[in-house]
């Protein structure tokens, strides 16, 4: 499947990090997020029922990262993909981005981050 719905440059304030002063005061995160989903439908009937609500999957993702505090930006996209994927049967794969563009890294730079894929795993008949 080919069809995809993307949502870029949502900002959320949160707490993931190593270091004590992460924790503690938080900083500026971006997340974008890529959902593999069949269109065809809600491309024929104009229908919102059709497709998934970009509304609904933001909300999601934020509350999955911003509602626990983890110390590794893998297992913070982790909780935002698994969390997609189980509020939206019909997304079957999300890529979900995480910047991190003030992490505490002695250097100049402009972003750093993590890309994770998952995909819907099929039922298993046995």
């Amino acid at each position: 499947m080919t069809d995809r719905i993307f949502i870029t440059g949502v900002v959320i304030h949160a707490r993931h990090g190593v270091m004590e002063h992460e924790t503690e005061v938080g900083q500026r995160f971006v997340i974008d997020l890529e959902l593999s989903t069949d269109l065809s439908e809600s491309s024929r009937t104009d229908r919102l029922a059709d497709t998934v609500s970009y509304s609904n999957v933001v909300a999601t993702a934020t509350a999955a990262f911003r509602d626990a505090n983890y110390k590794l930006l893998e297992r913070a996209a982790g909780a935002v993909a698994d969390a997609v994927l189980a509020a939206f049967p019909r997304i079957s794969a999300v890529k979900v981005t995480v910047h991190k563009p003030h992490a505490p890294i002695a250097a100049i730079f402009e972003d750093v981050g993590i890309v994770l894929t998952r995909t819907r795993q099929a039922p298993s008949h046995g």
